[in-house]
C-alpha cells in the first residue's frame, strides 16, 4: 500500500480535516490543564495479544507488581493507581474486570481478541523526582488507553489512495506468491467483470464476499500474512451487509478513467464512502490524538508459515508507520493537533522461545521495521523495539536427548493443541523444544525456517501472590511512560 500519510493522504484531506484535528488538540490541551493526560494507542495485527497486554499493565500497576526496570514503580514513587470514569463517553470501556476474570478463573483462559474500538482511564498518584517538584507536591498522571484493531491501523493508507490506485495495488499483489493460490475464487469471478458495464448490485455483493473470503484465507494460520485491508471486511461488526463494505477490486489501472453509471463508478463511490464514513473519523477523531503508540506484532506465527509471511509483516508495519503521524509534541501541538512522540513495536509472545532467542526475536523485528523506524526517527519520534510477553505462560527447562541438552519451554497447553502425533489434554504440563531462532536476521527472510519452529498456544499461568509474570514489560512500561513521572 506504500502511501506516506505524511504526504500523499493528506492530498485527500480537507481544510474541514485539518480543523477536526486541531480541534482534537485543543480538546486535550484543554482537559489537560488540571492533570496531565498522556493517550496511549494500543493496536496489534491479528492474534497479537493487545487484550492481554492492557490488561496485564492495569493489573501490574493497579496490584504494585515488581517492576524492576520500570523505575518509578521501582523506586516506591507511585503512591496510589486507580481506575476513573474514561473521558470520551462516546468510546465502549475495555472491560477489564471480566478480562482479568477471563486470566484467573478456574478454567483460566485468554480473552476475546479486540474487535472494536475501546478506552480505560487509569490514573497514578506519584512522587516527583526533583527536589523543587516533590515541594511542590504529589503529581499526578491520567493514561487514557486506547485499544484498536491492528486491522484498522491498515486502513489509513487509504486515506492517500484513489479507489484506482488501490484496486490495481490490490489486484497486482493478489497475482503473486502465497496469495494467487488463495484468491483463485475471486479471481474467477474477477476475469467475467467488465468494470466499464453498468452497475449491478448483484456484481458487487457477489464480489465483495469473494474478496472477503480471500482475505480470510491470506489471515488463516497457513499463510498468516498482515497487509489485508480494508480492515472491517474481516471485522464488519455493525457495519455487516452495509453498502460501505459492498465493494472489491477491479481489474483497471491506477490511472483508470469510467463512465457514469458503471460497476467502476459503483465501486469507487463506495470506496470513497468508506474512506469519509469509516477511516476518517477514526483517523481524525481518535489516531490523531495519540501521544504514544505500543504496535504488538505476531512474529512467531510469520516466521513459522516461512518468508512471504515474513516479507507481507514486513509491507505491513511500513505501511503502519507511514500512517502515524510522529514527532515531537510541544505547546503548539495543541493547535496543529498531537503527534505520535514515542512508539513501541513490540514481538509479542516471547514466552514461546527461550530466553536465548528473545535477543534474536528483537534483532528480526527490528530488521523488518528498520527502514520505517528511521523516518519516524528523523521526524522527532523515539522508536523502541522489544521483545515480551506481557503475561508469561511458561517456564524454562532443560531436556537432555540423545545425549543433547535441549533448551525448552515448560507450561500447560490447551486443550486439542498438536505436536506430531500428540495432542494435548489442558492439563498436562509438557515441555517442550521450540526451536531455536536464526543468529542471522536476515535468515528470517529466506526460505529454510518451514517446519524448523515448533510453536503452541499454552494456557494462562496461575498468579504468584497478586502479579503475573511477564518478559520485559517493565522496559516497555520505562519507555513508554517513564519520563512522565520525573
Amino acid at each position: 500500500m506504500g502511501a506516506n500519510l505524511g504526504h500523499d493522504a493528506l492530498k485527500r484531506t480537507s481544510l474541514f480535516d485539518n480543523a477536526r484535528i486541531a480541534a482534537g488538540g485543543l480538546k486535550d490541551f484543554a482537559s489537560g490543564l488540571a492533570t496531565p493526560t498522556l493517550r496511549l494507542g494500543v493496536t496489534g495485527l491479528a492474534r497479537s495479544g493487545k487484550t492481554v497486554f492492557i490488561t496485564a499493565i492495569v493489573h501490574a500497576l493497579l496490584n504494585q507488581t515488581r517492576l524492576p526496570l520500570f523505575d518509578a514503580q521501582a523506586q516506591g514513587r507511585i503512591t496510589r493507581a486507580y481506575l476513573e470514569p474514561q473521558p470520551d463517553d462516546d468510546l465502549p470501556r475495555f472491560a477489564y474486570e471480566d478480562h482479568l476474570a477471563h486470566l484467573t478463573d478456574g478454567e483460566r483462559h485468554w480473552p476475546e481478541s479486540t474487535r472494536r474500538l475501546s478506552q480505560l482511564r487509569l490514573t497514578l498518584d506519584y512522587t516527583p523526582r526533583g527536589i523543587i517538584a516533590r515541594n511542590l507536591g504529589r503529581g499526578r498522571l491520567h493514561i487514557d488507553i486506547v485499544d484498536y484493531p491492528g486491522e484498522w491501523l491498515l486502513d489509513l493508507p487509504l486515506l492517500g489512495l484513489t479507489y484506482q490506485q488501490w484496486s490495481a495495488e490490490t489486484v497486482a499483489a493478489s497475482r503473486l506468491a502465497p496469495r494467487r493460490a488463495l484468491a483463485r475464487d475471486w479471481h474467477a469471478m474477477l476475469s467475467t467483470l467488465d468494470p466499464m458495464a453498468p452497475a449491478n448490485e448483484q456484481d458487487a455483493v457477489k464480489a465483495s464476499q469473494l474478496f472477503t473470503a480471500y482475505l480470510a484465507r491470506c489471515r488463516g494460520s497457513d499463510a498468516s500474512l498482515s497487509a489485508l485491508p480494508p480492515g472491517r471486511f474481516l471485522m464488519p461488526g455493525d457495519l455487516a451487509g452495509s453498502p460501505l463494505l459492498t465493494f472489491a477490486p477491479l481489474d483497471i489501472t491506477s490511472d483508470a478513467s469510467f463512465p457514469r453509471g458503471s460497476l467502476t463508478a459503483l465501486m469507487a463511490r463506495r470506496y470513497d464512502s468508506y474512506v469519509a464514513k469509516v477511516v476518517k473519523p477514526f483517523f481524525f477523531g481518535q489516531f490523531a490524538r495519540l501521544d504514544r503508540q505500543i504496535v504488538l506484532v505476531d512474529a512467531l506465527s510469520a516466521l513459522n508459515a516461512g518468508p512471504d509471511a515474513m516479507r507481507d509483516l514486513q509491507r505491513a508495519l511500513s505501511d503502519v508507520l507511514s500512517a502515524f503521524r510522529h514527532g515531537a509534541n510541544s505547546w503548539a501541538s495543541a493547535l496543529v493537533g498531537r503527534r505520535i512522540e514515542r512508539i513501541v513495536f513490540a514481538a509479542a509472545k516471547a514466552d514461546l522461545v527461550h530466553h536465548t532467542s528473545h535477543d534474536r526475536l528483537e534483532a528480526i523485528l527490528n530488521l523488518i521495521v528498520k527502514d520505517a523506524a528511521a523516518r519516524a526517527e528523523y521526524s522527532g519520534a523515539d522508536v523502541d523495539i522489544a521483545a515480551l510477553a506481557a503475561i508469561r505462560a511458561t517456564r524454562e527447562a532443560t531436556v537432555r536427548q540423545k545425549g543433547e541438552d535441549l533448551a525448552c519451554i515448560a507450561g500447560i497447553p490447551q486443550k486439542g493443541e498438536t505436536i506430531g502425533s500428540a495432542t494435548f489434554d489442558g492439563e498436562t504440563e509438557a515441555a517442550i523444544f521450540p526451536g531455536d531462532l536464526p543468529a542471522n536476521p536476515e535468515e528470517a527472510l529466506r526460505d529454510g525456517l518451514e517446519g524448523a519452529l515448533h510453536f503452541v498456544k499454552f494456557r494462562p499461568p496461575l498468579t504468584v501472590g497478586k502479579s503475573f509474570p511477564q518478559i520485559r514489560l517493565d522496559r516497555t512500561l520505562e519507555f513508554l511512560l517513564g519520563d512522565r513521572f520525573s
